[in-house]
Order: C-alpha cells, then sequence, then structure tokens
C-alpha cells in the first residue's frame, strides 16, 4: 500500500475528524479512502451516461419490453 501526505486547512480537517467520528471511519485514511471511490463511481458512471448519449437510439422501451423483462428475470 502507497502513502501520501496532504495538508488541509484546519477546518477541513475538523470535518474530516467529525466524519470519521460520527460515520464510524477507524482513520481519516479510510474516510479519504472512500471518498476516492465514490469518484471514481462516479466517474464511471458519467462515462457510461456519455457512452449511451452519443450512441444509436435503441427500441422504445413500454409495457411489452416491461413485460418480456419481467418473464425474463422469472426464468420463464
Amino acid at each position: 500500500m502507497s502513502t501520501i501526505n496532504i495538508s488541509l486547512p484546519d477546518s477541513l480537517m475538523h470535518f474530516v475528524d467529525q466524519q470519521v467520528t460520527d460515520r464510524g471511519y477507524g482513520t481519516s485514511s479510510e474516510y479519504v479512502c472512500e471518498l476516492i471511490r465514490h469518484d471514481q463511481d462516479r466517474q464511471r458512471l458519467r462515462g457510461l451516461l456519455l457512452e449511451g448519449a452519443s450512441s444509436a437510439p435503441g427500441a422504445p422501451v413500454d409495457d411489452d419490453y416491461f413485460d418480456a423483462l419481467r418473464k425474463r428475470a422469472q426464468g420463464q
């Protein structure tokens, strides 16, 4: 595992400490790692949304589509 050091203003450090206490993290590193994971997820989602927005239109989604999807999910 790699280590980085960051400098925070007192107000941000207080916020981080409060989040660690209030949300049950063991250390400030755990909290920061969680923030980074959430940012990675957000970036992946943004990429998928942009990819979908630039793709060709698909088939319309209507009641028949959802009926077929339900049947498929139920193994029918």
